[in-house]
């Protein structure tokens, strides 16, 4: 059987570098009928799952990896496997799980290949969506103290293991439930449970050596 022909990179599918919040939200049936045109070999169709979805694939794809450049190469990766794969998708399960699953599998893919640590703040950008900011002016010293918190979660996060890191991001930056989570990973719901347990534990040790160290030094 002939290979479909890979999306041009049009306007229409091009992916943006940063991940952004305002992705079109499409109704179970509309979308139904798009994945039907598209696995049809719809372009159009096809581009509109893109608009979709794109804003959180690029989100899982980023907080994965830490690497805004990266994430869009993921990001385009998957859709490109996703339009390809299609037709053999059936509607079993949510799309949105479907293309979580794609993308956290091609996202730790790169990370096997490329162990080296990416910078912090960018990671933190894509982990945080956006930024918890106060309506009032903070005080300088404020402002200090809270980002030597952020500095410290951020470190926290990407010191978890792979596995455990993906499932946190996906819970409590994604907000997905664990059944979602289960759908996307392909694992029981029960591990979901035991690594977010897991996370959490970890962090909060992690956070608490890392305030026992700064006390030391001071």
């Amino acid at each position: 059987m002939a290979e479909r022909p890979v999306p041009p990179e049009s306007s229409d599918l091009q992916l943006e570098a940063r991940p952004t919040t305002d992705g079109v939200q499409i109704a179970n049936d509309a979308e139904r009928e798009l994945i039907a045109a598209a696995a049809a070999g719809n372009m159009g169709a096809f581009a509109q799952l893109v608009a979709a979805h794109r804003a959180r694939v690029l989100q899982v794809a980023y907080g994965v990896l830490g690497s805004g450049q990266e994430a869009e190469d993921v990001a385009q990766e998957v859709f490109i496997k996703a339009w390809r794969n299609l037709p053999h998708y059936h509607l079993r399960g949510s799309l949105a799980s479907w293309l979580y699953r794609i993308t956290v599998n091609t996202a730790i893919d790169v990370l096997r290949k490329s162990r080296d640590e990416r910078a912090l703040d960018e990671q933190h950008a894509a982990l945080q969506g956006r930024e918890r900011t106060s309506s009032a002016p903070a005080s300088p010293e404020t402002m200090v103290l809270r980002q030597d918190e952020q500095q410290r979660v951020r470190e926290a996060v990407a010191a978890l293991p792979t596995n455990a890191r993906v499932t946190l991001i996906l819970r409590e930056y994604e907000q997905l439930s664990y059944k979602e989570i289960a759908e996307a990973l392909d694992i029981p719901i029960g591990t979901v449970m035991s690594r977010l347990h897991y996370a959490r534990n970890w962090l909060r040790q992690y956070l608490a050596d890392m305030e026992g160290d700064a006390d030391a030094q001071t």
